[in-house]
């Protein structure tokens, strides 16, 4: 007689991944975004109570997709245990590079979100917690007591210049969307000459950085 096999019914962990997946998974299946909490509820099969335990609203869980996206990012680049003795300039190209890698493997989320669903500027609201997230980070290598860059940019510098970074990475956000090229492989080149021309601003040669930027985007545009 065989024993009795006992069955145990995996339950469904519901917490802020859980919904993230299936919202992006959801967006993408169906190539438009929930019109409204109660829907999308009901299509991923929990209770609206159980996702305002974790957001207050769709527009909350879509910023939180992009937090996300940096909280990733700094996980990796913290598993490289020398990242806290590299140089200013290769700290930023740690964090540009590995975020695009993350972008990179949720492409199709990231075009739909920026692009494919024509709300415009209005996209723009999405990215208002990976903005602080980014700052911060920029900052905090700022503020490290190796930092190269501390001695020149004074306290009332760093904001801006953690905005610039911000602002620069709007601008290799959308070389990258538009970038067509095997591996994105010109996004790399323009993360690694943007940056260099960041970091050479603040010393004595950025004419020299700026011209070389500028031949490379002028390129891009005009092939």
């Amino acid at each position: 007689m065989e024993a009795t096999k006992k069955t145990t019914s995996k339950k469904k962990v519901i917490n802020d991944d859980f919904i993230v997946e299936k919202y992006m998974n959801q967006v993408l299946e169906k190539n438009e975004e929930p019109k409204n909490v109660f829907i999308f509820c009901k299509d991923i099969k929990i209770d609206e109570t159980e996702f305002y335990t974790f957001f207050g609203s769709l527009d909350a869980l879509r910023q939180e997709i992009w937090v996300k996206f940096f909280e990733n990012t700094l996980v990796a680049i913290q598993k490289e245990k020398e990242f806290e003795t590299y140089s200013d300039k290769n700290k930023l190209l740690t964090m540009y590079f590995t975020l695009f890698e993350i972008l990179t493997l949720n492409r199709s989320y990231v075009l739909f979100a920026l692009h494919e669903n024509k709300e415009g500027l209005k996209n723009l609201k999405r990215l208002k917690g990976i903005r602080s997230h980014m700052k911060d980070f920029v900052e905090t290598i700022i503020d490290t007591e190796s930092s190269e860059i501390k001695d020149k940019v004074s306290k009332i510098t760093k904001p801006i210049f953690a905005e610039g970074a911000w602002i620069q990475f709007l601008f290799l956000l959308k070389f990258w969307m538009d970038d067509t090229s095997k591996s994105f492989e010109k996004t790399d080149i323009l993360i690694e000459k943007s940056v260099n021309t960041v970091i050479d601003l603040l010393n004595t040669k950025p004419l020299e950085s700026l011209f070389d930027l500028g031949k490379f985007l002028w390129k891009e545009k005009m092939n």
